[in-house]
């Protein structure tokens, strides 16, 4: 049921007495233009007001309490310092489901869902989920394959934490385990392996930018190359595979080429890789003879 608009107490008095304008949709909209993108400031104000985009655009004329306008401008002003919305609101969507998300996991992307939809396409009995994060990847995939037994790892205490509640709150079946990688897996062996791993390069300007200055850099760079955790991953995943399992992975754009080298280098077989929706290479992976 969508949230009923309610008049603060006190409004009409304020306003008979012609004192300054109580705060509208409209007016704090108008306002934050200054510092923030409008539909940044639309997402934010939803945000505080807990309402849906229909109900903020049916409601311009609508009077905001003097709390939730406090919260906005505090709200508008991390933003227009460059906090990412995601961290802002505590949410972000993944493959048709809503995740939260805080400070101590990367903030699921649209590329990551790729490994979703292979996963799907050839469903998996065992599967597992290296660096997990906030938990998208491996709860995605056991709503998908709900006969899948899904395991995911993550060095991250805090970051299972957030797993751990995403998946509670999608009904998701998923072992957690924490460690480093393979670590704390012992002899396990699945039949497909997921990861969406650190790739970006130490020196990468980019991660001086935007939304990335905010999150954890350790999910984020892996060595001078970016390839520091994807070598360590192809090198010892083989021990973790039934034959003919695989392993499939997320990487950078301009990595395609150097990481079907080292699963080939590893001894992996039908070597395949999938690109985004502009056309770039951004999964790659291959199967245990």
């Amino acid at each position: 049921m969508e949230p009923v608009w309610e008049r603060p107490p006190g409004r009409e008095a304020a306003a008979d007495r012609g004192v300054d304008a109580v705060p509208t949709v409209a007016r704090l909209l108008d306002e934050a233009r200054a510092s923030v993108p409008l539909s940044e400031a639309r997402l934010l104000l939803r945000h505080v007001l807990g309402v849906t985009h229909a109900a903020l655009e049916a409601h311009p004329e609508r009077e905001v309490s003097p709390r939730e306008t406090a919260d906005f401008h505090t709200l508008a002003m991390r933003r227009a310092a460059g906090e990412p919305i995601a961290y802002l609101t505590g949410h972000r969507e993944f493959y048709g489901l809503e995740f939260h998300v805080t400070p101590a996991v990367l903030i699921p992307r649209e590329e990551t869902e790729l490994l979703v939809e292979i996963a799907v396409e050839k469903p998996a009995r065992r599967i597992l989920d290296l660096g997990t994060g906030s938990g998208c990847l491996a709860i995605a995939v056991a709503r998908e394959l709900p006969r899948a037994q899904v395991t995911a790892v993550d060095v991250s205490a805090a970051a299972l934490d957030v797993a751990r509640e995403n998946a509670a709150r999608h009904g998701a079946t998923v072992r957690f385990v924490q460690g480093d990688w393979f670590a704390p897996l012992g002899g396990e062996r699945f039949d497909l392996i997921l990861a969406n791993p650190p790739y970006v390069a130490e020196a990468d300007p980019h991660l001086a930018q935007g939304d990335v200055r905010f999150e954890p850099r350790g999910a984020l760079a892996a060595g001078p190359d970016g390839l520091d955790d994807i070598r360590r991953i192809v090198a010892a995943a083989a021990a973790h595979l039934v034959a003919g399992g695989r392993l499939v992975f997320e990487h950078g754009y301009d990595q395609a080429q150097a990481v079907a080298a080292l699963l080939a280098q590893a001894g992996f077989v039908a070597i395949e890789q999938r690109r985004d929706l502009a056309g770039i290479p951004r999964v790659t992976g291959g199967a245990r003879p």
